[in-house]
């Protein structure tokens, strides 16, 4: 089977001549909860954008269900939600706008957007504030409109980037229901948390990534299986200082 997101050997140089990712080479099934972890700039972010055309990597190769995605963006770009960390939006739009919005950036018919709208809109229970202004809403319907907008294509391959920062306990665990959910669906995510409970409770596969490479991958029973669960593991993992590190 192909599989939803293939990266071998990817390496992002900028012009100031800072080396963001050395060398990351991932395969992700499809279907997969698939948790990519890693401190500030190992690499996570810059990976991201060289998945979704933001940036253009240095050398390496990215396919997207087998669809190179930098010499055909358009056509891989078209199976990828992303959910960026950062509000991207109009402050002073309203949820449904942000959403009918990205689907006219996808190019759907009117038809086909209102349709998708009204079900995104429903499902993830944003119907009594569709029409307030984003920066009226709370942090937790905020992050929902986000992640509508990320699905308004109905994409294969979801890429969530801390979806549920700044998130009360409550709404996060809200909105982990919402992204098992769309997994349970066959969508496949990809998934940047600095929670590593979130990454406990949804993910399958973990790759732990430091100073632009992945220093240890594996499924996540195998990872959180190790002594000192997750958070030893990752821990050890980037190079975390000894007296840091439990046990040590």
């Amino acid at each position: 089977m192909t599989p939803a997101l293939s990266i071998s050997h990817l390496r992002k140089v900028y012009r100031s001549g800072t080396v963001a990712v050395e060398d990351i080479s991932l395969t992700i099934p499809e279907g997969e909860f698939f948790g990519f972890l890693g401190p500030n700039g190992a690499g996570k972010s810059t990976t991201i954008h060289c998945i979704t055309g933001v940036a253009e990597p240095s050398a390496g190769k990215i396919e997207i269900f087998g669809i190179d995605a930098v010499k055909n963006y358009r056509e891989a770009r078209r199976l990828v939600g992303l959910c960026p960390q950062e509000f991207n939006v109009d402050p002073f739009a309203n949820a449904r706008q942000i959403v009918d919005w990205m689907g006219g950036y996808f190019g759907m018919g009117a038809k086909a957007r209102k349709e998708r709208i009204d079900y995104l809109i429903e499902r993830f229970d944003l119907v009594p504030h569709q029409k307030k202004q984003f920066r009226e809403l709370s942090g937790g319907l905020k992050r929902r409109v986000v992640l509508a907008r990320a699905l308004i294509n109905d994409p294969k391959l979801i890429i969530l980037d801390e979806p549920t920062a700044g998130v009360d306990v409550e709404l996060r665990r809200v909105l982990w229901r919402y992204l098992a959910e769309i997994n349970k669906d066959g969508r496949t995510i990809l998934l940047t948390s600095h929670y590593l409970e979130e990454v406990e409770r949804l993910c399958r596969h973990v790759a732990i990534v430091s100073k632009g490479r992945v220093v240890r991958e594996g499924t996540k029973d195998e990872i959180a299986g190790s002594p000192g669960g997750l958070e030893n593991a990752y821990l050890i993992a980037t190079g975390a200082e000894p007296d840091h590190v439990a046990g040590q």
